[in-house]
């Protein structure tokens, strides 16, 4: 089998697995029946217990990373929908952005700290709560494990879809604005998709807070690191 026939194979699979996994969650609403996490879990197991390799898969899944950069651009449409009430809120969502982005630094640092891995892992894990592009870039420049990198920033934006809004429904935090910045700044992207579905002032707080973390944690990760 070809390529290009594999990768069409798999383009269309995860398309289907998607489609399939939106109805479970559907009748099934939970963390975990949630479509990203079913949908990953499937061809996590497919590639584990076939001799198709991840090479075998990228070769259709690159045509679906095409669209990543088209869907982030399309989240500035309810971020102008709710602009003035974001102006409103400006030095809340900064202030909360950046509180976010220092913890999400540093329970990093301190967590990997603690279970005595080696310094590779701390660099590594510095930038996980930040989208994969601008995760990546740190990365490289801390010096940290690129591949690595990429799977702690699948596990951060995963799992706050996951649990964020239970968490946050434990917590009593109820404001639209206040969980679209715990949402955005904990789990980038794919956590700003589960915010959209709480409200469209939650996931356009959540997108803008997703852009400002990148910038803050761009600078913070540097800072600490100096200390490690």
């Amino acid at each position: 089998m070809n390529n290009m026939v594999t990768g069409a194979c798999f383009f269309l699979a995860t398309i289907l697995v998607f489609a399939i996994t939106k109805l479970v969650y559907k009748k099934i609403p939970s963390p975990f029946t949630l479509p990203i996490f079913l949908t990953s879990v499937f061809f996590v197991l497919l590639l584990v217990t076939t001799d198709f390799s991840y090479s075998d898969y990228w070769n259709g899944g690159k045509w679906i990373d095409q669209f990543l950069g088209p869907v982030v651009v399309a989240l500035a449409l309810p971020l102008y929908r709710q602009l003035e009430l974001i102006k409103r809120y400006a030095r809340t969502i900064l202030t909360g952005v950046f509180a976010g982005s220092v913890v999400g630094v540093l329970t990093g640092i301190i967590g990997v700290k603690l279970l005595g891995f080696e310094n590779i892992i701390i660099y590594t894990v510095a930038a996980k709560s930040v989208t994969t592009p601008v995760a990546l870039s740190i990365t490289e420049t801390a010096h940290g494990n690129l591949a690595l990198a990429a799977v702690f920033v699948m596990i951060a934006g995963i799992s706050g879809a996951m649990f964020g809004p239970l968490i946050l429904k434990i917590c009593r935090v109820t404001h639209p604005v206040a969980r679209g910045i715990g949402i955005g700044t904990a789990s980038h992207a794919i956590g700003t998709s589960k915010a959209l579905e709480l409200g469209e002032l939650e996931g356009s707080v959540s997108a803008l807070s997703m852009t400002i973390s990148a910038v803050f944690v761009s600078f913070l990760v540097p800072l600490f690191l100096v200390f490690v």
